[in-house]
């Protein structure tokens, strides 16, 4: 549809200014200027109203794009569209309030079906072992020793390029588990002494570049790993033997459960942030109470001549010993920027991931059992 059909389209004749065609006439004649077949063609013309701002509200109403929403193809008149004689600002879509997440709760960092299944199975080993065969244990000390070692000389080569001799350090760090077993606290030193030398010597065979650092570390290796498990062979020999063992091994277990449980659940201020950050004030609490409680019990129920507040003094040793123990451990890992020993106990890490606190809590459990109750 062309613009004749908007305005003055009427055809010529009679001053004819309404709809088309005349309400009052009758049919149009016929001519050369109308005929059936262009009726036939043509469609109805739109009624066009008389107010001369028709065509101005139909703009408006069909929103200033210059065409009929009726026909989409019809041009308006030209001039000036309604978008821009009254430009519109742009529509902002509403954005929904975020939804605040709901607090994720604590996780322990490992495996703790792992650990419990690998722990449980460690303590039946160790408990049987114990009460049955003093000298299966003391094999048990003695693997646990070596493995330890291989561990902790594994890692010190892969981070540090430090050599440290694990021949001779293995067959000095069993040897002094067995010394300390048979002859006691002055055989556990003989042993460790000739352990040290023979590492002097065994690394001579190989070039002086690092020799300083490697027999350093060996040294260093010998005395944290085998000596200091050698007091847990030296308590094996009291006539409660195995009940003083077992002391230590329930305090210390109990300490580290007690330390992971509250500060897991209310630990809020960091103990050491630099060396573990893991470890808070609130766990260092949890520690002590647990460690006391479990010792008053073991003094007053395992220890022949032990009374209950011993027991406390014993578990609050304990508890100091074993946190300063785990992290002198987490340093060293620290400074060898790894996070486990090994991976030899799912849920654990290695061996000496469950010797850290283990090892410096011996040598001081075994002094307070002597002061308390005597060697036996």
């Amino acid at each position: 549809m062309n613009d004749s059909s908007w305005g003055a389209g009427a055809p010529h004749g009679a001053g004819y200014a309404g709809a088309w065609p005349p309400p009052d006439q009758g049919p149009l004649p016929a001519g050369p200027a109308y005929d059936g077949h262009d009726a036939q063609q043509t469609r109805p013309m739109p009624i066009v109203p008389e107010f001369p701002d028709a065509g101005r509200d139909a703009e408006n109403r069909n929103g200033g794009d210059g065409r009929d929403d009726r026909d989409p193809g019809a041009a308006r008149p030209n001039g000036p569209s309604f978008r821009e004689e009254m430009p519109q600002e742009p529509m902002h879509t509403p954005q929904p309030a975020p939804v605040p997440e709901p607090p994720q709760k604590k996780r322990a960092g490992r495996d703790l079906r792992a650990a419990i299944g690998v722990g449980a199975g460690l303590g039946a080993v160790i408990v049987v072992s114990l009460f049955f065969v003093k000298a299966v244990f003391v094999g048990v000390i003695a693997v646990a020793v070596v493995v330890g070692l291989w561990e902790l000389t594994s890692r010190l080569e892969e981070r540090k390029q430090i050599k440290a001799p694990l021949v001779p350090l293995a067959v000095g760090g069993a040897a002094m588990v067995v010394a300390g077993y048979v002859r006691g606290a002055e055989g556990a030193w003989v042993a460790m002494a000739l352990t040290a030398l023979a590492v002097l010597v065994w690394r001579m065979t190989e070039p002086p570049e690092g020799y300083l650092k490697d027999v350093t570390a060996a040294v260093f290796a010998g005395f944290y790993v085998p000596f200091l498990a050698t007091f847990v062979s030296i308590m094996l020999t009291a006539d409660d033997g195995p009940e003083r063992v077992l002391t230590f091994l329930l305090l210390t277990v109990v300490s580290d459960t007690g330390a992971y449980a509250v500060g897991w659940r209310f630990g809020k201020h960091k103990l050491a942030p630099r060396i573990s950050p893991g470890k808070t004030r609130e766990g260092l609490l949890g520690a002590v109470a647990f460690a006391m409680a479990a010792g008053a019990l073991c003094m007053q129920f395992l220890i022949d001549g032990g009374t209950w507040w011993q027991g406390l003094l014993l578990g609050l040793a304990v508890a100091v010993s074993a946190t300063l123990g785990d992290l002198g451990e987490s340093m060293i890992k620290r400074d060898l920027g790894i996070k486990d020993m090994g991976t030899l106990l799912p849920g654990h890490g290695g061996i000496m991931d469950r010797l850290d606190s283990l090892l410096p809590t011996a040598p001081v459990v075994w002094l307070l059992l002597v002061l308390f109750v005597g060697s036996g």
